[in-house]
């Protein structure tokens, strides 16, 4: 008996031994061709970027994978004890692996069920960086071989940081730090516990516990981690039960989240860094963007344009429902499909329920929730006739039609956009035909303070502050008087303002007139600009040469490269808005050159500045300790392109323009400021570009396809307006200030008719600024006395000359 229990003995030790080598052949096997763990140490996963604004609101994030990653040491303790209660309550003292739940997934894969859980949070870090998510026993012994090494080459902390920066929880987001701004709208340190032990619920399958879908699954898997947590000994029984009986809470982020107002801008800045650092950089590369924009100038440089291209559109009638739907028992389910414009939030789309003749009965759309259906609200309004008064006169095929009755514009079914007004009723609103752009910007710096591209970034994502090249009318005659006072003449140089004819080259003649026909004569260049003399400059132009004119265009960066033809002093060439306030911000500052910028500084994921915008430089700022020396310097080693002296002359000038000028609604402002109107042929397109001693502003106003804006639509009349309705609020509560005298420059009256010295008290008399070694003339001098004819062309001009001229036959006020 002992013989035979000796062979049975020896006999299983033989099994045994061949399992154990099998054993160790098929490990040894799997353990071939693993993937290199190492490459842990080094692994940067896809972390969003995040785009803010000057005072560090939020303005977008951009992401593959919505991730924020966290140190570990920046992960709250009550939120690790959460997921390891969920996940791996051993995960601190075992090696990498459960050897209980691998036997017991193995014995349910054995009976031919399917592959299980048990896995360690090791075991999902070497799944979820180093291999797929094939459910097979072949995975799962692989997984357990790199866990085994992994534990061996890393901290515990530094597997668990891994494992909580790259877990997908839902709702679009990867890790933690993102989920717990996507579901909560809070950073991982405000979470409460019910809060930490929802997140810790999610990762074994977050759309089983998505809280829009299935709430009770969810809140019935977040009472499960918190037991846990309470039987684990992270909180107290008590700190459980008050936790469960909490609601989800969440509270998904919101576009109110983010600075309001700005998606031209923001837009921008994304096209920016792209431009910079590529794609992969703005989705994957976790930079830090800190913009210029200033949210309160940017809201308020929306409602100033908003304001006024609703009031000009509103006076051209209306034109008709955004739709027309038929409606059911439920008349909110026709226009829930309907996509309103969401940067305009003061406005909600409305359906028509019954008009009659004094007013009409609405029913209002209902608010998008978090889970993008709408909500089960039915709220109702009316709309006055009173309140759509400007409607009664209506645009059918093409022609205004004058009706007396609500009735007559509405009727049952109709989509319209309505906003609430305060007493409770609604106005009929529609969206305008009618565009334009506005740009602030500090004239010291370049720093882009606000920009507006459009009425709706919704309603079109072109920007007509940067991609819209239209003609900017006298609003460029600056830049010729400019290049006139930088080379040699005053503001008290004379020029003729009368009749001209230039000869086409093509046997016509251009004859540019001043806008209303008329013209006064020798007049002053302080006359010519602040009356906006088409003549005057065209001469001006003429006398000193349009290839002078076509340098300093190109030296403030309005053309990359200008036609040099007279038709172009006029402003007939193509520009953008941020082009002429970066042109205008160089009179501003004294001359010196301006780059443009929406960022100020740009940071890699771990806080590297790897943009700067100010590379001013500061030699002492760094010094080691002070010794009563002088405070350091900032060095500017910006271009000079024009001469201080003659920014201030060209800047005085224009502060004529807003005094006496075409701008004189901008001294309601009640401070020093400049600036020139632009009005193009027809009246096709309108500018106002001006500023105060800090900020540059300029607006465009316009059709997209141009087309007359109508009699009186000009850049004094129309566009101004805006400018002053912006800066009212952009400047309020700062300091007023002069602009600044460069030193050296000698002050003279001088008679504003002949620019010759007057006496100070004298009515016509006026205070001019001559640089050194200049000043009035003594002998009445009139420069293009001489060319009231026709001037001859020398040769045929080319085709752009001559569409030039076409274009340029007038660039108005």
């Amino acid at each position: 008996m002992i013989r035979l229990l000796g062979y049975f003995f020896g006999i299983g030790s033989v099994l045994a031994l061949i399992g154990a080598g099998g054993a160790g052949l098929y490990v040894a096997k799997m353990s071939e061709d693993l993937p290199d763990y190492q490459v842990l140490e080094k692994y940067e996963p896809p972390v969003m970027t995040r785009v803010h604004a000057s005072d560090g609101g939020l303005m977008a994030e951009y992401a593959k994978q919505r991730r924020l990653y966290l140190p570990i040491q920046a992960i709250p303790s009550r939120l690790k004890n959460a997921f390891l209660s969920a996940e791996d309550k051993n995960f601190y003292e075992h090696h990498g692996v459960d050897l209980e739940g691998i036997g017991r997934a193995a014995m349910v894969f054995v009976k031919g069920g399917p592959m299980q859980g048990g896995s360690t949070i090791t075991q999902q870090v070497a799944k979820n960086f180093l291999l797929t998510n094939e459910r097979s026993m072949e995975r799962k012994v692989k997984e357990a071989i790199l866990s085994l090494r992994i534990e061996q080459a890393y901290s515990k902390d530094r597997i668990l940081e891994l494992y909580l920066n790259e877990i997908y929880l839902g709702l679009g987001s990867y890790g933690v730090a993102a989920a717990s701004l996507s579901y909560f709208d809070k950073s991982v340190n405000e979470l409460e516990i019910q809060e930490v032990a929802y997140l810790a619920a999610l990762p074994k399958a977050p759309e089983n516990y998505n809280p829009f879908r299935n709430p009770d699954e969810a809140i019935g898997r977040r009472n499960w981690v918190i037991q846990r947590m309470a039987e684990n000994g992270f909180i107290t029984q008590d700190e459980a039960n008050e936790a469960i009986a909490k609601p989800l809470g969440i509270k998904t982020r919101s576009s109110s989240a983010y600075v309001p107002s700005a998606e031209y801008f923001t837009e921008e800045v994304r096209r920016d860094i792209i431009s910079r650092y590529g794609m992969n950089a703005l989705y994957e590369g976790g930079l830090s963007v800190r913009t210029t924009i200033d949210p309160h100038m940017q809201i308020e440089a929306r409602h100033a344009l908003q304001q006024a291209l609703i009031q000009y559109d509103q006076a051209k009638g209306f034109r008709g429902p955004v739709k027309t739907v038929e409606l059911g028992n439920d008349w909110a389910t026709p226009i829930g499909d309907i996509e309103a414009m969401s940067d305009v939030p003061e406005w909600r789309l409305a359906v028509v329920l019954t008009a009659d003749a004094n007013a009409v009965n609405i029913g209002l759309q209902p608010e998008k929730l978090a889970s993008g259906r709408r909500g089960p609200e039915r709220e109702m309004g009316e709309i006055a006739l009173a309140d759509m008064r400007w409607a009664l006169q209506t645009v059918q095929d093409g022609r205004r039609v004058s009706v007396k009755t609500a009735d007559r514009v509405l009727q049952r079914g109709d989509v319209v956009y309505v906003e609430k007004k305060p007493d409770g009723g609604y106005r009929l609103r529609q969206p305008p035909k009618v565009q334009g752009a506005l740009v602030a910007m500090d004239p010291h710096t370049g720093r882009v303070m606000a920009m507006v591209g459009g009425f709706s970034y919704s309603q079109s994502e072109f920007n007509r502050a940067t991609q819209a090249y239209r003609q900017p009318g006298s609003s460029f005659k600056p830049i010729v008087y400019a290049a006139a006072l930088d080379n040699g003449y005053t503001p008290a140089s004379v020029i003729l303002d009368a009749p001209i004819s230039i000869a086409d080259g093509t046997g016509g003649y251009w004859e540019p007139k001043n806008y209303g026909g008329e013209f006064a004569g020798p007049s002053t260049l302080r006359t010519g600009i602040e009356k906006s003399r088409n003549l005057m400059t065209v001469r001006l132009a003429q006398d000193m040469g349009m290839k002078l004119v076509a340098e300093y265009a190109e030296r403030f960066g309005i053309y990359d490269k200008m036609l040099p033809y007279l038709p172009m002093a006029l402003g007939s060439g193509e520009t953008t808005v941020m082009r002429m306030v970066s042109a205008y911000s160089v009179m501003a500052n004294g001359g010196r050159s301006i780059e443009p910028s929406l960022i100020d500084r740009v940071q890699d994921r771990y806080g590297r500045t790897v943009y700067k915008h100010d590379n001013r430089r500061c030699e002492d700022c760094n010094a080691a300790g002070w010794s009563d020396q002088a405070e350091p310097e900032l060095v500017d080693d910006r271009q000079q392109v024009l001469d201080p002296m003659t920014a201030y002359q060209i800047t005085s000038m224009m502060e004529g323009v807003v005094q006496r000028g075409t701008a004189t609604v901008v001294k309601e402002l009640g401070v020093p400021a400049a600036g020139k109107t632009g009005t193009t042929n027809d009246e096709k397109d309108a500018w106002f570009v001006g500023f105060t001693p800090d900020l540059v502003t300029g607006v465009y106003l316009g059709y997209d396809n141009p087309q007359p804006l109508g009699h009186g639509s000009t850049g004094g009349g129309f566009a101004a307006p805006v400018f002053v309705d912006f800066m009212k609020d952009a400047i309020k509560g700062k300091p007023v200030a002069d602009f600044r005298i460069p030193e050296g420059m000698t002050q003279i009256a001088v008679d504003k008719r002949t620019g010759m010295a007057a006496d100070p008290g004298s009515k016509d008399a006026i205070i001019e600024a001559f640089k050194p070694g200049t000043g009035p003339s003594n002998v009445y001098q009139v420069i293009g006395a001489g060319s009231s004819g026709p001037s001859a062309a020398a040769e045929p001009l080319p085709a752009e000359a001559q569409q030039a001229i076409v274009s340029g036959a007038g660039g108005l006020f």
